[in-house]
C-alpha cells in the first residue's frame, strides 16, 4: 500500500477552549479562531471543506470537543481524538516550550502529520448519552464523598445541614442509574452484553455501564488488546543489562477505576477471585499488584464471555 507523502497531506490542529476554537491548517499556514458554539463551528466546517483535509486532530477534553467532532462526522471530515498526554510528549520531543493558543493549534497539527494516529469514529447517540450520564454520575459521587467527609469533621449540631444534601445527592444518583438502565433496556445488543457482564459475581451496574459506554471494542479484540485498552497489561522495562519491573500504563482510566472498585468487592464475594488474590499475596506480591493482576484476569474473562456470548462459569478462573 502506498503511503501518502507528508507534503501532500493537509493536517488540521484544533486547540479546544470553553469559549473558542483555535484552528491551524498545515502546511497551508492558515490560522483562524471561531467561537465554540453552533454558529462558530458551522463557520469552521465551511472553511475546512474548502480543502482536502487528511485529518483533523483535536485533544480529548471529555466534553468541550464533542460538538465540533459531531460536526466533522456529519460533514465527512476525517478526525482524530488525541490523548493530551501524547501531544504533550510530542511537544517535549520536538523541544517546544512556548505556549499560546496559536502555537498549541500548530503543535496539534504537527502531531497529526508526524505521528499519523488512527482515525477516530463517532459514538452512537446512545453511547454519547451514556458517557455523559456516567460523567454526571462520577460528579455526583465526588460531591457525595465530600459531603460525607465533611459530616465526619463538623460538629454534630450541624449534621442536620448536611443530611438533606446527602439525601438529595443519593436521589440524583438513583435517577442517573435509572436513565442508564433504561438506555440499556432499549438496545438489544446492550441488554445482552449487560446481562453477560453482570453475571460475574462482584460485577455490578457501574462496571457494566462503563464497559458498554467506553469500551465498544469489548468482545471484538483479543484478550491482550482488551487488557491493554483498560490499562492493566504489564509492559517490559528492559535495556541492555537493566531489567526493570514490568509496569502498567496508558489505557482508559475511567474503566480501570470502576473495575478496581469492582475487584475490591469481587475478592470478598467471588470465591475464585478471592482465592487468586490470596494466592498471589501469599506468594509475596504486593496487594495492589495482586488486585491489578485480578483485574487483568477479569477483563480477559469478560472479553471472552462477550465474544462467545456465554454467562459466567467459575471454571473460567
Amino acid at each position: 500500500m502506498n503511503t501518502i507523502n507528508n507534503q501532500n497531506e493537509i493536517n488540521v490542529g484544533v486547540d479546544t477552549g470553553k469559549t473558542q476554537l483555535d484552528i491551524y491548517i498545515r502546511p497551508l499556514d492558515i490560522y483562524f479562531t471561531v467561537e465554540n458554539n453552533q454558529s462558530g463551528i458551522k463557520h469552521a466546517i465551511q472553511i475546512l471543506k474548502k480543502h482536502p483535509v487528511t485529518r483533523v486532530t483535536i485533544e480529548a477534553t471529555g466534553r468541550l470537543e464533542q460538538p465540533f467532532i459531531i460536526a466533522c462526522a456529519e460533514s465527512n471530515i476525517p478526525f482524530v481524538i488525541a490523548n493530551p498526554v501524547n501531544i504533550k510528549r510530542f511537544a517535549g520531543a520536538i523541544g517546544q516550550k512556548a505556549k499560546t493558543d496559536k502555537l498549541d493549534a500548530q503543535l496539534i497539527a504537527h502531531f497529526g502529520e508526524a505521528i499519523k494516529p488512527p482515525l477516530s469514529s463517532l459514538k452512537s447517540e446512545q453511547m454519547r448519552l451514556m458517557s455523559d450520564l456516567l460523567s454526571r454520575r462520577r460528579q455526583l459521587m465526588d460531591m457525595q464523598t465530600m459531603e460525607k467527609n465533611r459530616s465526619q469533621i463538623m460538629p454534630k449540631t450541624l449534621s442536620s445541614l448536611i443530611k438533606p444534601i446527602l439525601t438529595a445527592l443519593k436521589k440524583q444518583i438513583d435517577k442517573v442509574d435509572l436513565k442508564l438502565q433504561k438506555l440499556i433496556e432499549e438496545c438489544d445488543e446492550y441488554k445482552a452484553k449487560n446481562a453477560i457482564i453482570q453475571s460475574v459475581p462482584g460485577v455490578g451496574n457501574v462496571v457494566a455501564f462503563n464497559l458498554l459506554s467506553d469500551m465498544p471494542e469489548l468482545g471484538y479484540v483479543n484478550n491482550k488488546e482488551a487488557a491493554s485498552l483498560v490499562g492493566v497489561a504489564p509492559f517490559n522495562r528492559e535495556s541492555g543489562v537493566y531489567q526493570g519491573k514490568r509496569m502498567i500504563r496508558g489505557g482508559r482510566p475511567k474503566i480501570r477505576t470502576a473495575m478496581y472498585m469492582a475487584m475490591m468487592s469481587a475478592i470478598q464475594c467471588n470465591s475464585k477471585f478471592k482465592d487468586l488474590y490470596q494466592r498471589m499475596v501469599k506468594a509475596g506480591k504486593p496487594k495492589k499488584v495482586a488486585i491489578i493482576a485480578c483485574i487483568r484476569k477479569l477483563v480477559v474473562i469478560i472479553n471472552s464471555m462477550v465474544r462467545d456470548g456465554v454467562m459466567w462459569d467459575p471454571k473460567m478462573v
